[in-house]
């Protein structure tokens, strides 16, 4: 499949949210439902799902480094990843017809790399059926919603996420794309309890030790590679690496404005961000206060010791 030319396309309004199926949504994700809701599985297919913003693409790299980085290098450099890795809800009918589910179909290779940000309750029947593996990332909520606010604001298929006062408000009462931070978050968790085939991963542990969360994806999977091979993907996967790699960044993506922010800004932890992000993070724990609702859900979803520390750092 050939990269589209998506140069002559306009920016489109930017997309109002309503509910779906007791979520918030667009209608970029929801205009090829059907074909979404009956997508066919294969048992060998793995599925990388996670809240927008939380470590997709990283995780995404890393998969697809491991299984066609040495038998495919050259697609590394000259075709970007939202094409080896479809975003199986995605219908941009705007800037290409190729929907999600389509560029799914397409793919010549195996396993198949697919990816989604939908609540465990609306994946495809076939996914659970076929017994595929899924690979889960969670990240803390204040991490999390700092690069969800900053996303939205530079890509104009999402909804105006206004102020950050407005978007943590928002975010607080689960009015974003994909719903509430904590029922995905807590949705998928309850699901590894049942489902044997889910690796649930932590983006904390990945910023405090790539190479070991490395090695837990190659066990989950059966994978077998050498301390060499190891070490390559790792550096290879660094975010500084992959922040100047166009085929990774989404430069090549044109409904995003990368001078308001680029995509990939930041790979850390509330415990060693930057002013800004922990000024935010600070924000958020003073509007808690106020939302006792929100203070409940966040330490009921509080499954990872990072987040425990997160819940109490004060800088």
């Amino acid at each position: 499949m050939e990269i589209p030319d998506m140069s002559s396309k306009k920016l489109p309004c930017r997309p109002e949210m309503f509910d779906f199926e007791g979520i918030s949504m667009t209608h970029f994700f929801t205009e090829n439902w059907e074909k979404v809701r009956n997508f066919q599985s294969r048992p060998d297919d793995i599925l990388i799902a996670t809240y927008p913003k939380a470590g997709t693409t990283w995780v995404s790299y890393i998969l697809d480094l491991l299984y066609f980085g040495n038998e495919d290098p050259e697609c590394q450099t000259s075709k970007p990843i939202y094409m080896r890795i479809p975003f199986l809800e995605s219908c941009f009918q705007e800037f290409s017809t190729v929907a999600g589910t389509e560029m799914a179909d397409s793919l010549t290779t195996t396993p198949r790399l697919i990816k989604t940000h939908l609540p465990v309750q609306l994946v495809p029947k076939s996914f659970w059926d076929q017994n595929s593996r899924i690979v889960y990332v969670a990240r803390n909520a204040k991490d999390n919603a700092v690069s969800y606010f900053h996303f939205d604001r530079m890509n104009m298929v999402q909804p105006e996420p206004g102020d950050w006062n407005h978007f943590l408000e928002k975010f607080m009462k689960g009015k974003n794309v994909f719903g509430p931070w904590y029922d995905h978050v807590s949705g998928w968790w309850e699901k590894k309890q049942t489902y044997s085939n889910l690796l649930y991963l932590f983006y904390e542990d990945l910023v405090e030790d790539t190479g070991r969360e490395v090695e837990r994806l190659c066990s989950f999977l059966g994978l077998s590679i050498s301390i060499e091979e190891r070490e390559k993907i790792t550096k290879g996967v660094q975010f500084d690496t992959m922040k100047q790699n166009k085929m990774i960044n989404h430069v090549t993506i044109p409904f995003m404005d990368f001078k308001i922010s680029p995509f990939m800004r930041k790979a850390q932890s509330f415990r060693v961000g930057g002013v800004s992000t922990r000024n935010m993070a600070e924000s958020m724990n003073a509007a808690s206060v106020v939302d006792g609702k929100f203070v409940l859900k966040y330490f009921s979803c509080c499954i990872n010791l990072h987040w425990l520390r997160s819940c109490y750092a004060a800088s």
